[in-house]
């Protein structure tokens, strides 16, 4: 019934009857005295009640059911049949990820590059219907993963990114050229990149600021995000025994160069992350700018169902007649 409907649902108060007819029955049995009085009933303690007998309330039910059907179809009960089809856009989106030593320093918890990978996977899972590509870099730069809709595979192989697996360095011209080759065939509405580091660039063939421009040819949008405190950050090193020692380090993030980089493609952005909830609040702003496009086309259909009401009714009225003026007088 969550799909019915009624056309004139103020007559549904005649189902008030219902009961009303119901308690008046009840009142009327209770009333009745028996038409022959005796004074003294021993004489049939051993009579059993017959069907007819226990069963004489039926004709009156049978009639409040027909009642109770008509004002149903009085009220004119409808039918919503209804469909939905949905077509999405979604959103072709690489991640380039640095994942040079410098990702080590702990002014993030457990460390930059930890918390970079959790932040990232978090935006993954907020975006089904998109599909998504990883890219790592340091002093050189390769695809981890090439754009998939298969976000488990990404998040396995974002889980299980490390830093000292390249040559150390940061090459951001070459992690964000290697994106670009990634996304620039693409024939999604929106191609996004989104660059994450904390350095400058100094390992790489291809110049930042031409990979940026090259990206803005091919209509790619780059979101820049600078990952790192202001001033200096806790850096662990190891000595000859293996135990683990923490210098503080300076924090170089060369920010006009990202402004730049981003400010090439249109509508770019440049952000900088200072500590975990700010970089977990760039990415919700990201994930804000970046929306699919849904488009939703609904059907509705309305069919009367008042015809099986009716039929409810004239069959209950039919059977109290069989039962009133043929098997009660039997």
């Amino acid at each position: 019934m969550s799909n019915i409907t009624f056309a004139h649902p103020w007559l549904l108060l005649g189902l008030l009857l219902v009961p009303i007819m119901a308690v008046w029955y009840i009142w009327r049995y209770r009333k009745q005295e028996a038409a022959l009085q005796h004074s003294n009933i021993a004489l049939f303690a051993g009579v059993q009640k017959t069907l007819r007998q226990r069963l004489r309330w039926l004709p009156y039910a049978l009639r409040v059911v027909a009642v109770g059907a008509m004002v149903v179809a009085l009220a004119r009960p409808q039918s919503q049949l209804s469909r939905q089809e949905m077509k999405v856009e979604g959103i072709d989106i690489v991640v380039a990820m640095d994942v040079s030593g410098s990702m080590l320093a702990e002014d993030f918890k457990p460390n930059r590059l930890e918390a970079a990978k959790k932040v990232a996977a978090d935006f993954i899972n907020g975006r089904k219907s998109d599909r998504m590509g990883l890219v790592v870099f340091a002093g050189e730069a390769f695809t981890q993963v090439p754009l998939t809709i298969d976000h488990q595979v990404l998040l396995r192989q974002l889980g299980a990114l490390k830093s000292g697996t390249m040559r150390d360095g940061t090459a951001l011209g070459d992690g964000l050229a290697t994106a670009i080759n990634r996304i620039k065939d693409s024939e999604a509405k929106s191609k996004v990149i989104i660059l994450l580091t904390d350095g400058v660039n100094n390992q790489g063939s291809v110049d930042p600021q031409s990979a940026a421009e090259i990206a803005a040819l091919y209509g790619i949008r780059l979101y820049t995000i600078g990952i790192g405190t202001m001033g200096k950050a806790p850096y662990p090193f190891r000595d000859q025994f293996g135990h683990v020692h923490y210098q503080n380090v300076d924090v170089e993030i060369d920010e006009t160069l990202m402004k730049q980089m981003a400010g090439s493609t249109s509508d770019g952005r440049y952000f900088r992350a200072t500590n975990k909830k700010a970089l977990q609040d760039i990415f919700s702003q990201i994930d804000e700018m970046e929306k699919s496009k849904i488009d939703v086309t609904q059907y509705a259909q309305t069919k009367d169902e008042q015809g099986r009401w009716l039929w409810i009714a004239i069959i209950a009225l039919l059977l109290e007649l069989l039962v009133r003026w043929g098997w009660m007088k039997w």
